[in-house]
């Protein structure tokens, strides 16, 4: 196979598996008041379905990022996407929501493994000045998963039920199973023989746990214990991987690298502060609005259209102008997009949110795809797996804090009760509380891009990669 064949054949690949996870995560999100209703369950345990998702995922992402390094790139793909695929199948035939969350877990494992590789694999395959393009691209079906995810599950759910969403899944997955052992040539083992951190990865996923676990039970005590505990996990993690020779993560990446370090904070804060907006919204359309999970996705869909039109430019843009540029301008306009949802109240418009939805979609576009290009350009070729690999969990516990600050308000506000019309001031009123804490946080994200210092991407005039930031390690 010729090295251009090899190139299309693994951008298909993994554009395909970058779609299909944020597709099932946006498709579910609009399922969750018809999984409530068939299960009858509480907001906050709502929220589990997916919070575990997400949880199991940042887990292993980490580790298996390392793995992936160590015994090959594309073997530790191919059986995440296995594994996604049949977790899919068992979640059709959940006859409990204990039996649910439990399936959304290991899903959450498959997408560990597919995220902790997909962006290494690509990184690996295509040189500095073609990075960016083929980032923005995979931002893009990233996005247009998440297009297509509240729409098409809307519809699904409606007409054939919550379950055809994970059942809808199963031919896709197959697809890429089949593309992946006949046609994608390659293993990229970078750090082939190398011992792997076992200690170091159990500490970091017990620590992870007990952190959004702890956080989702303030503000009871336990809660608080579990939360503490947490964090002198993280403490030990990185005094345990500064101190042996062959760490599950380098922590040189953060202390050596300053453009690493901060482009994976203002991630961290950037996904803390948005990832929950499609989940409040989703409840908001169809509790307080009354709208249908198909008229809701229809709402939902504005964002993440907008997204996957301009990140491949955005991508694009990266490879020419510096990165933090772009994506402190993405941050400022995620930002402008937050503020109307502050005042959200039974008579807004839903033009309103469509228009807000929009502006969104155009930040998120703006910072993520500059953000992974400043990121993946800013360590050498053997670190990129573990690179991929931190900024997906940087992703993830994001996302994790982000649902686990709306758990938190929604317990303190609502408690176990089922949103129902008697309680919709209450969840309002938690709309308000957790979109200003989301506009703060957003604010600080601003601040935390720009502080990273000049990002360039781009080859010298001579040829050669511009000096490599992590060659100090």
């Amino acid at each position: 196979m010729s090295d251009n064949t090899n190139k299309t054949i693994t951008l298909i690949v993994a554009t395909m598996g970058t779609f299909l996870t944020p597709f099932m995560a946006s498709s579910v999100n609009i399922a969750l008041p018809s999984i409530g209703e068939e299960f009858s369950v509480e907001a906050v345990l709502l929220g589990w379905v997916t919070t575990i998702y997400l949880l199991s995922s940042a887990m292993f992402l980490v580790p298996l990022g390392k793995i992936a390094d160590i015994y090959g790139r594309k073997k530790i793909f191919s059986y995440g996407i296995i594994i996604f695929t049949i977790s899919s199948a068992l979640c059709t035939f959940s006859t409990s929501i204990l039996y649910l969350l439990a399936y959304r877990a290991l899903q959450g494992i498959g997408v560990a493994m597919i995220f902790g590789t997909c962006i290494a694999i690509l990184t690996s395959v295509f040189p500095p000045e073609e990075r960016g393009k083929v980032l923005g691209i995979t931002v893009g079906a990233t996005y247009l998963g998440q297009s297509l995810g509240p729409i098409v599950g809307g519809i699904l759910t409606q007409y054939l039920g919550w379950r055809s969403i994970f059942l809808a899944i199963i031919p896709i997955g197959l697809l890429i199973i089949f593309l992946v052992f006949w046609k994608l040539e390659g293993e990229w083992a970078e750090a082939k023989g190398e011992k792997h951190d076992l200690p170091g990865s159990l500490i970091f996923s017990v620590a992870i746990v007990l952190l959004i676990y702890g956080l989702s039970l303030i503000p009871a005590i336990k809660g608080l214990w579990l939360l503490i505990t947490g964090i002198a996990g993280i403490i030990l993690f990185i005094w345990w991987e500064k101190r042996i020779k062959n760490p599950v993560l380098n922590i040189n990446l953060f202390t050596k690298n300053r453009i690493f370090a901060f482009s994976n904070l203002a991630a961290l804060i950037n996904y803390s502060a948005t990832f929950a907006v499609g989940f409040l919204l989703s409840l908001y359309l169809q509790y307080i609005k009354g709208l249908d999970p198909k008229r809701a996705g229809l709402i939902l869909i504005a964002q993440p259209i907008v997204m996957a039109f301009f990140s491949p430019i955005a991508g694009r843009l990266s490879d020419k102008i510096d990165p933090k540029i772009l994506a402190s301008v993405g941050m400022g306009i995620i930002s402008v997009g937050l503020v109307p949802l502050v005042f959200l109240n039974t008579q807004t418009h839903l033009i309103s949110i469509f228009f807000c939805l929009m502006i969104l979609g155009l930040g998120f576009a703006f910072f993520t795809s500059p953000n992974t290009n400043a990121i993946m350009g800013s360590v050498q070729k053997d670190f990129y797996g573990i690179a991929s690999a931190t900024l997906a969990t940087m992703r993830l516990i994001g996302q994790l804090l982000s649902m686990g600050i709306v758990m938190l308000i929604l317990s303190i506000n609502l408690g176990k009760a089922q949103i129902t019309p008697e309680n919709h001031h209450l969840f309002l009123l938690s709309l308000k509380i957790l979109f200003i804490i989301f506009l703060f946080l957003c604010f600080l994200g601003i601040f935390a891009s720009l502080a990273r210092g000049k990002t360039d991407n781009r080859e010298t005039e001579g040829g050669q990669e511009a000096e490599d930031p992590l060659s100090l390690c």
